[in-house]
Order: C-alpha cells, then structure tokens, then sequence
C-alpha cells in the first residue's frame, strides 16, 4: 500500500469561508433567508438570468421543490435516467408519481432523447434530465420533446457554470437544481439551490420555501400579516452556511481554471489509451464547456474493473466507481411502472471509472494518476 495515497475528492477553502460565518454569527441571522443567502441567490441570478434562485439545504430539497411546483399527481410518470443518485427520483417517489426509467445514449451519458420520445405518452408530465459529469450532451433535444404539459427539468448537480450549444446549462428547462455538497465543485457542506426559469413559478415557489405561508409577500408589503397558504417545508439554507458558499463562489474563476487544468492534464494523458485499448475518456460537444465535476474513464469489459480498482487502490489512487442504476434497486423496482432493458445504462456502469479529481491536486499528483492508471490498465486489459 502507498503511504502517500492521493484523495478521490478534498474540500478546500477558498478565501474568506471562516471570516464569513463569523459575521452571519456574530450579525444574529443565521436561519435561512439572511444576508448571505441574499447575495449568493443575486450571485448565481446573474450567472442564470433567471427568474428566481432560493437556497435549499440540499439539491434534494430543490428536487422536491420542482417536483411540487411541477403539481406531479399520483398516476402521472415522469421519465428520469436510471444512471442518476436516488434523490433524482426520490423527489417524484414521494408525491406518487410513477416513475419511467430512459436509458442514457452512449456518448454524453446523458439521457437519451430517441428513448424518451418512445416513452411519452399522455400521462407523462415531467422529463428530469442529469448533466452527468457537467456535460449537457444532447440537451436541445430534450427541450424540443418538452411541452406545455410536459415540463423539463435540469438535475445540474455536476453542471454549474457549465454551457451546452451556447447556452448555460440549468437555463434548457421549467426549474433546474444545483448541488452545493461536500463533493461539489463549489462547497457548503451540504446545500442546494433551486433555479426558477418562469415568471408564473416563482411566487408559489417562495410559498413553498416559506413553509407553505405567504411570508416573502409579507415583509414586501404586498399583504398585512402572512398565514398558511399551501404545502410546504423548510427548505431554506442556513446563513451561516450561505456565508462559507458565498466565499467559494467569489473564486469561482481561480476554481474552475484550476479544475479545467486536471480535467485537460487527464484528457491529453489518457489519449493514447483510446486507440491502444478502446479506453474511453469524457467526451464533450462542440460549443460545450463542462462544469468539470469529475473525469471518468470507460474501460472496454465489465469484468476488468473490479480489479483494475483493486490495483489502484494499493498503488495509492483512489479510484471508484459510480452509481449503482436505480432500475436494478429495491427502491426503483418499487416505484418504477414499466420495466425495461436499459443496456447502455447497465454497461456504463459496469465499466466507468472515476479518478481523483479536486482543487488541491498538484501536477505531480496527475502525473501518478496518469502513469499508475495507464500501467495498470496496461496490466489488466
């Protein structure tokens, strides 16, 4: 075993994260809706140009947010990729929706648009889509076999600060949501944010986040007292921690060219692999720029992997797998109302890959990821 062994994912502290809890503490707001979150929700609006930002706890809160205002009903499918976390279906499991599980097209892994269009039918009411790795793939698509009734949906977990065909990614759809997890580019601990792209969404989104009152029209004036108006929770990101994420989000040039450089240093490295071994590396369309969440590499077999992981591991890189598809889970086999092949889904994620990738990793630090992992796929394959 390696007694220096290189981390998968580290935290890093960006600037003024401590100075900034300090002052949402010492200033006495540190529920949610403070001045922090005020200046993170004005920070990520202008990115998006949307109609509305509000911080949640997670991207699993937003998701819930989205799946609310989207009024997904009991009896009603949404179509979601099954190469997703849970909370992606999750947040339709829990107002009854049915769930319809697309495969993901082999390229992008992204969800696939020829399969989604085979599967909507007059009960669809929702397409969620996953910028997997922060690439929106083949997102135009999506858009054109979204309706009136048929809302899409952006799960931008990996995607923030990500573009596809020109256009910002989160921007495509009805709501998109963002993750601000420990694993994330861009880091709270744990938070969220739900991005509202619609005008008629946003005063009932706020409802929503006000646990159901009309609270945020109370305190513009707009009513005299506030009171219970419809479902809701409390969804709201403490300012405490809205303070850390707004000190990350400050550096977010220095944290995304330092993120493009491993994500660039890994593609130039892994090259001859493609046409030595048939190891596929991310690829990204043209007009694209990634959120540079992450780098995978796609071995040929499934069978290899295990080992290939193995070998790593002792050699001091930890690499690992991802998700586990939700079709093959106890909790999708529950919720989901047609069963399907999904065969790019199933061998993805069988065979991908993922290595180190964080803001603290140095050049020397790629350099052993490329040549440790390039001689133990040599060795096994």
């Amino acid at each position: 075993m390696n007694d220096n062994p290189i981390r998968f994912n580290q935290t890093t502290i960006e600037g003024n994260e401590l100075a900034y809890v300090r002052q949402a503490v010492i200033g006495g707001h540190t529920s949610s809706g403070g001045p922090f979150t005020e200046r993170v929700a004005t920070l990520l609006n202008e990115w998006f140009e949307a109609r509305s930002v509000i911080l949640t706890t997670s991207c699993t809160d937003a998701l819930e947010m989205a799946a609310l205002l989207t009024e997904v009903e009991p009896g009603d499918e949404v179509i979601l990729p099954s190469y997703t976390f849970v909370s992606t279906a999750l947040a339709f499991a829990r107002v009854g929706a049915d769930l319809v599980f697309a495969d993901i097209e082999d390229q992008f892994l992204s969800l696939d648009p020829d399969d989604v269009d085979s599967l909507i039918t007059d009960r669809t009411r929702a397409i969620v889509t996953v910028h997997y790795a922060g690439i929106g793939g083949p997102i135009p698509r999506l858009v054109d076999l979204s309706t009136e009734r048929i809302s899409l949906i952006e799960d931008n977990a990996h995607g923030l600060f990500g573009q596809a065909s020109g256009k910002k990614l989160g921007t495509f759809g009805r709501f998109s949501t963002l993750s601000f997890h420990e694993t994330k580019n861009f880091s709270c601990g744990e938070g969220g944010a739900l991005v509202i792209n619609d005008d008629a969404d946003v005063s009932r989104a706020h409802v929503l986040n006000d646990k159901g009152t009309n609270r945020k029209a109370f305190f513009e004036g707009h009513v005299d007292k506030y009171s219970w108006q419809d479902m809701g929770s409390s969804f709201g990101l403490s300012d405490i921690l809205a303070g850390y994420l707004l000190a990350q989000l400050e550096h977010k040039e220095r944290v995304l060219q330092r993120r493009r450089h491993v994500f660039d240093t890994y593609m130039a490295g892994f090259a001859p692999l493609q046409d030595e071994l048939g190891v596929r590396v991310p690829l990204v369309p043209d007009g694209s720029v990634p959120g540079y969440h992450m780098f995978f590499l796609l071995v040929p077999t499934a069978n290899s992997r295990p080992t290939i992981l193995k070998r790593l591991r002792d050699r001091g890189v930890n690499a690992t797998f991802h998700y586990v598809p939700l079709h093959s889970s106890v909790g999708g086999q529950k919720f989901a109302t047609r069963w399907r092949d999904l065969p790019v889904t199933d061998s993805v994620s069988h065979r991908l890959i993922r290595l180190p990738f964080h803001n603290e990793l140095t050049d020397e630090d790629l350099d052993r990821v490329v040549t440790l992992t390039t001689e133990v796929i040599r060795e096994t394959m």
